[in-house]
């Protein structure tokens, strides 16, 4: 069953909308009429109350259809059988409208009365959706609204169909029945009066009822239309006018008048169109039955008391007498019997005699169309009365009887009336005894109401269209007056017929021809020269007063001048201006105080119709005004003319205030506006119009509410004219800079009762000045708004002036606006004299309310707007104005006023093509420039957010406050009428986005919105999201807002992604939802870390993500909807315009000054700065210059094809803008998403490979621009950022809590052919043909971060020793081969190499361009580029690229040149320094990955040369660490170390390998010889490093001594002398670390773990020196020396042999205790999974890796930790071992060297005593100390396990047996 809101809603979007319903809404609209037919059929009925259903809504349960049962209580029954009591509804049917109400309105917590008006509101509410749509298809089917021919056939006969069955009766029987006082109409005498309707507004039961019947009325007409009626409903209809029109003498409201008018045309149309329809072959249905013709013509005639009533029966009567006539032959030809057809003749004869001499014309004028009620009517129910009238009296003028009583009334009318008498047109004689006189009269009368009939039906342009019969009446009413009522009359019917252009033309050539003899143009013309010429002698004779002008000829004057004026302004532009050459005579009469008024009024009218015909006549006209008209400072010359006695002030003063009329003035006043507007030099500020100001200001409107008035209308139309001459001087002229001392100036004339003189006032600073003091013009404006709106609206339907009151409210706002947008210019200037106009506006609360309140007159859409427009401004000035609203007690109305504006806008079906102009465009802006204004804000007010407490703490509930919340939910929620209202959807999307980034509305939108009620964030994920976009072709606008809108919506998804609160289960749920949706996959849970996953199960292997296929995310499908090739908007103008207008058209377009007011440009609501069509328009006609007819017509072409393309032009523009918003929305999402919230998701990696490939895809794409290219590569850095991650992270998703080691050493990799399709999309995306450097820069990025993927198969962070250790126990049963492994990572090394190699030339082209001619960041990062490229090179292919190209010797070239000249501490030398880092890298690079081969190339190129001269390496003073705490750039100093020093010493240190030993005694080994000179070169930092203590250095400085020390024993033994110090330095070194004891670390502690691993390194490159040194040059050491400094300035301190043990000891010590802890952690890890959890958290803290564990991790993510920091621990053990049994070797070597080329002296005794080396010698005891110390040593090294250790032995164990052997030996010596 479809509801009657989606009945209605259905058929508006398929009937009303702007464009043709497509097919699917025709399927729909005709599934929803068939599921209607019932409730149609039976229109308002309803199942009427049962005592069994009463009983069970007693009983407190009730059972719905197709719902469970429900409970009541007993609020519930009262509420329930007072509806069903009230309503005479059916009790069940009372408890479904309370279940409805509640899901409606949330009625928790409501007082009863509210809940009963709210069910009862909803009930009305349904009741009117139902009739509305009946009513919307009658219209469809009636009225031609452009639908398919198709669709209108289908509703009219469905329509037929349900007219056949009944539907008319019901339509009369319910315009009946609910009238009357009982609870099934408009309630009984005990029932609730009052309703609360669908906006939460109280209204009257009663109004409601009216507008249902008024409804039902228009129905009741257009359904004659369509199915003729049948005798009985015209009966039925006539009884029912008779009741309705009986009724007005009781109730004359307006609702009221118009069911009487409604149920009058039924039969007018019933009568007319029946008639119409018969012929000889169709019969007509009221004509078939004589009978009904008998009994209809005796009630019709019945005459009855009701003046009210016989009016309206008269107007039946001439109906039924048209009827008659047509139907009369018809008859005739059917019937036989002649009594038949003799008998309608009589009651024809008898009707027209009761017609004429009742005067049914003047009845009709009187009581039907000339009303307010009839005016203010539906438009299109008031031409289609209209339409019909027009039928109705062409028919009537058409039938011979009817024109032998019209000529017998004109025959009358000429005869009787006489033109001496003085009368009004209906009041001829002022003497009440005359009855005979008065009878003729007004019986000569009728001729005279049928011309003004006439007049009054021919409004509407479309009816006089081919209308022969008119016009023949025209011509016949035309003839032989004798009369001026009868020539009036005539005349007013002329001047309507010239509505029309056509009409225009036809009533100038009958007035101009001698069509009549007597009524012409020259009739006009001629007599104004005589009464000219008549009054000019009458001055001329001295003491003649002037003779009184004749009131006929007056009146008969002011007819022609109204014709006159119609056909001007009507008639054809190009004809009209050769109609009236001579136009004075028309002026000369308007000095003469003998004039009436009225009749000056018709001249002055009749002269403005003039102006806009061309300028020429325009300033003929100012002349002409200066020379005849009254004076008052007019025309272009501000002196005023010579002083008369009377003048316009007196006129109206002295002439018009006595009559209490106001004719003159008011054309006056509409004459010069007329003039004014067509001005075109606004040069003089509108200085020589200030008398007219004065005047109009003074002596108009200032003392307008204070006159009489005798037509409420000329008061009104007064006041128009004012305003309009207010806001033309307003909108004209602008504030400028001279204008800020204009008080200054004029201070002396600021008194109240001074002014300052005429000639230095300005109109507009006038204006203003009153309105910033709170002066005349303010007040009086006040005094038409205060009023309120709901008087506005009162008078608006019921009075006859009611348009002219709503015209001059819409200028009063304008007028405010214009005054709010410029006195803030002044006001600060013009303090404290005059104030802003919110400052006068707030000294009166009621104002401010009373002007916003005119938001709920929804009559007119431009005073709606200019509230709105009121309330924006006033919301940015007053702080304090919800403050204001609500001690005002107005805020409650406020809200649901702009609720329903809103509201009633979103229902709409058409478009409204400038936004600025759509109010709920407007209200939404309003709500989005508030949000972020201090609370309490307008938005706070507007949203119904809690202003009683803190805006922060509000708990939103939408469906309890009828509030634009609601409103804005409920649209978003159905999103219909996507063209219609494509900007509402588009900024409600934004104002929510704005509310939840806002800090204050933030919770409690989010709240709401996150709430499983509205589940907001992914209901439209599948319907705009992923929705195709509409064409550009066929609704650019509405593919523009699209686009906006999923813009806003995935930016309101990513909020609620990265700051949803996820310890709120709906916050949890929701970001669950948006994941599940937006990514596909299963969500298996979230959490506030991001890195936290509960996946619940993982694949072991590397490459089982990127091979299963899941089905497309949405995420993908909403960047496919973004992949269009962006509009041009680069068009050029030389395509378009002349090359003669070019140069003038890209001067205006290219002013820099051209935005703002008055300018070319302005921003669009959205931001996006567009051209304004109006104002290049306006600038191109000022700036161009024409004189002749072709060049005018060459202007006029350039300018419309500048304005296509200037449209264009914007239209693309702005889908550029929304094409990149929704991209950034789109890239925020996905990477909150990534970055945030991904790990609550299955299949991570293959999810963000999904995302990367798609993104690099369409950043690929030819059709992508370069900034969705930048932000697409950003995008794919976050996502391969991202995949970095996954392959790292705790894999989760375990089936137990036991943890595998192959957990934690496999990672999770994508596949091989994955990884390919990445890097060869990221190719191609590189190569695109846009590029700029900063996007290349983000794609270099990428390309780094691919490679750093590629590198590692396995966790890099294991060592594989460890591998070969751990997985012993777990290779059963695993398809684990390491071996396999590595091969794949060959494999895609190979296959990424081959995909670089097939585009090398194109990407280094690119590559080495950025690296030479880019910036510094592009430089610095290209050569990272080159960096990793050498890393997989293969054959030295891009090695022999750089070579040939010449890169490297550029890049050594750019080494020596570099220079710091600001002392490297700003940002540029930074840069450069990075640079410099990034060259140094590279080339050491290819030293490092092609060996000495690579070490050859570097070096032949001369590259210690280049690095010797980089004068970045010369900056000592800056590298001491005892200066850099001096200095403000202490970090900049460091980085220098780490970013120069230390990379050119690898660089140096690598070039060293090239050194070959055997060579060592040859003079010619070069290289030696210049990495000496390099070292002498820079001998203080060389010894600056030596001189650093080992203990307190950091990290870098340890590698700094290392490079030291490694070059310097590579090539120092090669110097003879040591003139620098340098061997004494590394003697120094080796005497203080061999000889230092070490300390026993935790194993737990990385840094220390580090810092032995450092010193046993530098150890490691000491014992190297010494080595080469004892074996080469026979260096001998003595056994021991006594201690001293290594800085002390003595003699050559070497190493002793006692230090060497004591290393040795050392090396042993350490050695024991990392074979240990490798071992103890092995098992450790081995038994893992048997840990309980303290044992876990025991080694979690030993490892200090705290941080890493949150008190809600589980078991299994703990284990995990626990194993990797231990396999972290075993790596660095390892590595340790590594170094510590070379090491050993080595100085177990140095000893056995020593003690076998020794001799040994013993004494008498046998003892040894001293141990020589050449001519050295040592004592005995030395000896034999050292030996007691070596064995124990040696002792442990023999004891050392080979599985522990993890290394062959056997070699080392000979060597320690061999010195063990010596060393005993030297013992028993």
């Amino acid at each position: 069953m479809v509801t009657p809101k989606q009945l209605l809603s259905t058929i508006e979007s398929a009937l009303l909308g702007p464009s043709p319903p497509t097919p699917a809404q025709r399927i729909e609209l005709m599934h929803a009429i068939r599921n209607s037919v019932s409730s149609l059929q039976s229109l308002l009925s309803f199942p009427p109350p049962k005592p069994s259903d009463r009983a069970q809504v007693q009983s407190r349960e009730v059972r719905l259809p197709d719902s469970p049962p429900i409970s009541l209580d007993d609020q519930d029954v009262r509420i329930a059988l007072k509806l069903s009591d009230d309503l005479h509804l059916n009790e069940i049917d009372c408890v479904r409208l309370l279940v409805s109400a509640n899901q409606e309105w949330s009625l928790m917590g409501r007082d009863p009365s509210e809940i009963l008006r709210l069910a009862a509101g909803l009930y009305y509410t349904e009741r009117r959706d139902l009739i509305t749509a009946l009513y919307t298809l009658f219209r469809a089917v009636v009225l031609d609204q452009g639908l398919d021919t198709d669709i209108v056939s289908d509703v009219q006969k469905y329509l037929e169909d349900l007219i056949n069955s009944g539907l008319r009766q019901r339509l009369i029987s319910l315009i009946k029945e609910l009238n009357r006082e009982e609870p099934a109409g408009l309630g009984g005498p005990h029932c609730e009066h009052y309703v609360l309707d669908s906006r939460g507004a109280l209204v009257e039961r009663q109004a409601v009822v009216c507008r249902e019947r008024l409804i039902l009325g228009h129905c009741l007409v257009l359904s004659v239309l369509v199915v003729r009626t049948s005798p009985k409903n015209v009966k039925d209809i006539f009884s029912t006018l008779k009741d309705s029109a009986a009724e007005l003498s009781q109730s004359n409201t307006t609702l009221k008048h118009q069911i009487t008018f409604s149920l009058l045309f039924s039969l007018v149309i019933a009568f007319v169109s029946d008639a119409l329809s018969a012929a000889p072959d169709k019969t007509s249905v009221l004509s078939r039955d004589a009978s009904f013709r008998h009994e209809f013509h005796e009630i019709v005639m019945a005459v009855g008391n009701d003046l009210n009533v016989e009016g309206f029966v008269d107007g039946v009567r001439l109906a039924w007498a048209v009827h008659l006539m047509l139907i009369l032959d018809v008859i005739a030809a059917r019937e036989s019997v002649s009594n038949a057809s003799s008998n309608d003749l009589g009651y024809l004869h008898s009707c027209l005699e009761v017609l004429f001499s009742n005067n049914v014309f003047q009845s009709l004028l009187e009581k039907v169309l000339r009303t307010a009620a009839f005016q203010n009517d539906d438009e299109d129910m008031i031409f289609v009365y209209n339409g019909y009238l027009h039928k109705l009296i062409t028919c009537f003028l058409s039938q011979p009887p009817a024109r032998d009583k019209v000529k017998e009334s004109k025959e009358k009318a000429m005869s009787v009336l006489s033109h001496y008498r003085m009368a009004s047109s209906h009041d001829f004689s002022h003497d009440s005894n005359l009855n005979s006189q008065q009878a003729i009269e007004t019986g000569s009368l009728t001729f005279v109401s049928l011309l003004e009939f006439v007049s009054q039906i021919y409004q509407e342009p479309e009816l006089l269209s081919g209308n022969d019969v008119l016009w023949t009446f025209v011509n016949f009413a035309g003839e032989d007056h004798t009369n001026f009522q009868t020539l009036v009359g005539f005349l007013n019917m002329l001047s309507t017929l010239a509505c029309s252009q056509e009409g225009a033309s036809k009533v100038f050539e009958l007035l101009q021809g001698k069509a009549f003899r007597s009524v012409g143009w020259s009739t006009l013309f001629d007599c104004l020269s005589i009464y000219d010429e008549k009054f000019k002698q009458s001055i001329q004779t001295a003491g003649a007063m002037l003779p009184e002008f004749p009131e006929g000829d007056a009146k008969a004057l002011v007819a022609y001048l109204n014709v006159l004026q119609k056909v001007m302004e009507n008639g054809s532009p190009i004809e009209r201006k050769n109609w009236f050459p001579d136009i004075e005579p028309l002026f000369k009469l308007l000095s003469y105080e003998n004039v009436p008024p009225y009749l000056k009024g018709a001249l002055r009218n009749a002269i403005a119709t003039f102006v806009r015909v061309s300028p020429v006549l325009k300033d003929t006209i100012w002349s002409y005004l200066e020379q005849y008209d009254l004076p008052v400072v007019v025309g272009k010359s501000a002196q005023p003319m010579s002083a008369q006695v009377y003048d316009m002030q007196f006129e109206l003063n002295e002439i018009e205030a006595r009559r209490e009329q106001y004719p003159s003035t008011i054309s006056f006043l509409n004459l010069l506006n007329a003039l004014i507007a067509e001005e075109r030099d606004v040069s003089d500020r509108g200085r020589r119009f200030i008398g007219i100001f004065r005047f109009i200001y003074d002596h108009v409107f200032g003392p307008f509410p204070h006159r009489a008035y005798a037509d409420p209308c000329e008061k009104w139309q007064l006041v128009v004219a004012c305003l309009q001459h207010f806001h033309m001087i307003l909108s004209m002229y602008d504030i400028k800079d001279e204008d800020i001392d204009i008080v200054a100036d004029l201070s002396q004339f600021s008194t109240p009762t001074q002014q300052s003189p005429l000639q230095m006032q300005l109109p507009v600073l006038e204006l203003l000045k009153d309105f910033m003091s709170g002066k005349t013009v303010f007040r009086n404006i006040m005094g038409v708004l205060l009023p309120g709106v709901n008087s506005i609206i009162t008078e608006r339907t019921g009075q006859i002036y009611g348009p002219l009151l709503e015209k001059a409210v819409q200028l009063s706002l304008e007028i405010i606006i214009l005054v709010l947008e410029k006195d803030l210019f002044l006001s600060d200037y013009w303090r404290p004299l005059y104030q802003p106009l919110d400052v006068i506006l707030a000294q009166d609360h009621n104002q401010i309310v009373a002007l916003l309140e005119y938001v709920r007159y929804d009559f007119q859409l431009q005073i709606q707007q200019s509230s709105i427009k009121i309330m924006s401004i006033l919301s940015s000035r007053m702080v304090g104005l919800v403050q204001l609203l609500l001690k005002s007690n107005a805020a409650s109305s406020l809200i649901e006023d702009y609720a329903a504006c809103l509201e009633l806008r979103s229902e709409e079906c058409q478009i409204i093509e400038n936004s600025s102009d759509d109010p709920g465009v407007l209200i939404m802006q309003l709500l989005i420039d508030n949000v972020s204004r201090p609370a309490p804000n307008v938005t706070h007010l507007l949203l119904k957010f809690d202003l009683d407490t803190t805006v922060e703490r509000t708990v939103l509930q939408p469906k309890y406050h009828y509030s634009c919340l609601k409103v804005i939910l409920e649209i978003l929620d159905k999103l219909v009428k996507p063209d219609v209202n494509a900007l509402i959807h588009e900024f409600g999307f934004q104002l929510l986005y704005e509310l939840c980034v806002d800090p204050v509305t933030c919770d409690p939108t989010m709240d709401l919105l996150s709430n499983k009620k509205y589940q907001f964030f992914i209901k439209h994920l599948d319907t705009i999201g992923v929705a195709p976009l509409p064409r550009r072709n066929t609704n650019q606008a509405l593919r523009i807002s699209s686009l906006h809108q999923r813009a806003w919506l995935l930016k309101l998804l990513a909020i609620e992604l990265h700051i949803g609160d996820m310890s709120s289960s709906n916050h949890r749920e929701a970001c669950q939802s948006i994941l599940a949706h937006l990514l596909g996959g299963k969500v298996v849970g979230i959490g506030t870390d991001g890195d936290v996953s509960h996946s619940p199960s993982l694949k072991n292997g590397a490459e089982y993500t990127g091979t299963r296929t899941i089905s497309k995310s949405k995420v993908l499908e909403l960047l496919e909807v973004l992949q269009f090739k962006s509009p041009d908007t680069t068009m050029k103008l030389s395509q378009i315009v002349s090359n003669l207008k070019l140069e003038l058209a890209e001067d205006i377009l290219g002013n820099p000054a051209t935005s703002g007011k008055g300018g070319i440009y302005y921003y669009s609501e959205r931001g996006d700065r567009l051209i304004d069509l109006a104002s290049l328009r306006d600038k191109f006609w000022l700036l161009s210059n024409f004189g002749s007819e072709v060049e005018l017509n060459d202007v006029r072409e350039t300018i419309q094809q500048l304005l296509r393309w200037g449209w264009k032009y914007n239209k693309n523009l702005e889908e550029q803008a929304a094409q990149l918003h929704m991209l950034t929305g789109w890239s925020q999402i996905v990477e909150v998403s990534a970055s945030r919230r991904i790990s609550s998701l299955e299949n991570r990696s293959e999810i963000l490979f999904q995302v990367l490939d798609a993104t690099l895809s369409a950043s690929a794409s030819p059709d992508c621009s370069l900034k969705m290219a930048s932000i697409l590569c950003q995008v794919a850095l976050t996502c391969m950022a991202k995949l970095r991650d996954e392959r790292f992270l705790f894999p989760g998703g375990l089936n137990s809590d036991s943890v595998s080691c192959l957990d934690i050493i496999m990672v999770k990799q994508i596949s091989n052919g994955a990884c390919q399709s990445i890097l060869f999309k990221l190719v191609m995306a590189i190569l695109r043909h846009e590029s700029s450097e900063t996007l290349r820069r983000r794609q270099y990025a990428l390309l780094l971060s691919y490679f750093q993927y590629c590198r590692h198969m396995l966790d890099p962070d294991v060592p594989t020793t460890v591998l070969q250790n751990v997985i012993l126990d777990e290779q059963e049963g695993e398809d684990l081969d390491l071996q396999k492994m590595d091969k794949e990572k060959a494999e895609l090394a190979r296959a990424n190499f081959s995909i670089l190699r097939k585009e090398a030339q194109s990407i280094l082209e690119l590559v080495l361009k950025d690296a030479t001619q880019g910036s510094e960041p592009g430089k610095t990062i290209s050569l990272y580029v080159l960096d990793a490229l050498i890393c997989i090179d293969h054959e030295r292919f891009f090695l022999s690229q750089l070579q040939s190209r010449g890169f490297l010797r550029s890049c050594f070239m750019s080494i020596s040149n570099v220079s710091y000249q600001d002392g490297g501490h700003s940002l540029n030398s930074l840069q450069r320094a990075c640079t410099l880092e990034a060259e140094l890298a590279l080339l050491l690079r290819i030293s490092h990955k092609y060996g000495k081969s690579g070490a050859q190339v570097l070096y032949s190129m001369g590259a210690l040369e280049h690095i010797a001269s980089c004068r970045a390496f010369n900056f000592q003073g800056s590298l001491r660490r005892v200066d850099m705490k001096l200095q403000r750039h202490v970090a900049l100093d460091f980085d220098k170390q780490r970013m120069i020093i230390t990379p050119m010493l690898r660089l140096v240190f690598s070039l060293t390998s090239l050194i070959n030993t055997s060579e060592f005694f040859e003079v010619k080994n070069k290289i030696v010889r210049e990495v000496i000179d390099f070292v002498k070169g820079h001998q203080l930092l060389v010894d600056q490093v030596l001189r650093e203590d080992v203990y307190e250095a950091d990290e870098l400085t340890m590698e700094q001594i290392n490079l030291v020390v490694g070059i310097l024993s590579k090539v120092w033994p090669y110097e003879e002398n040591d003139e620098y110090g340098f061997v004494q330095g590394l003697f120094g070194m080796m005497r203080a670390l061999f000889s230092h004891e070490p300390e026993n670390h935790s194993f737990a502690q990385s840094n220390k773990r580090k810092s032995e691993l450092n010193s046993f390194r530098l150890c490691f490159s000491l014992s190297t020196y010494l080595y080469f040194l004892v074996t080469k040059k026979s260096l001998r050491l003595e056994v021991s020396d006594a201690p001293s400094d290594y800085h002390a300035p003595v003699g050559l301190q070497q190493p002793t042999l006692n230090s060497l043990g004591s290393l040795l000891n050392s090396v042993t010590t350490a050695l024991q205790r990392a074979a240990e802890e490798k071992s103890l952690i092995l098992n450790k890890i081995r038994d893992m999974n048997e840990l309980s959890r303290q044992e876990v958290d025991e080694i979690i803290n030993m490892y200090s890796r705290k941080d890493y564990v949150s008190p809600s991790d589980d078991i299994q993510k703990r284990r995990y930790i626990a194993m990797v920091e231990m396999c972290q621990v075993i790596g660095s053990r390892d590595r340790l071992i590594g170094l510590l049994v070379p090491l050993a070797e080595q100085v177990l070597n140095v000893i056995l060297i020593h003690f076998q080329d020794s001799s040994v002296e013993s004494d008498a005794s046998g003892t040894m005593k001293t141990i020589t080396y050449g001519d050295k010698s040592d004592s005995g005891d030395g000896i034999s100390l050292l030996c007691e110390e070596l064995i124990p040593t040696l002792e442990r090294l023999e004891l050392l396990s080979e599985d522990k250790v993890g290394h062959n032995l056997k070699v080392f164990r000979r060597l320690v047996t061999s010195l063990k052997e010596m060393t005993i030996q030297r013992l028993a010596l």
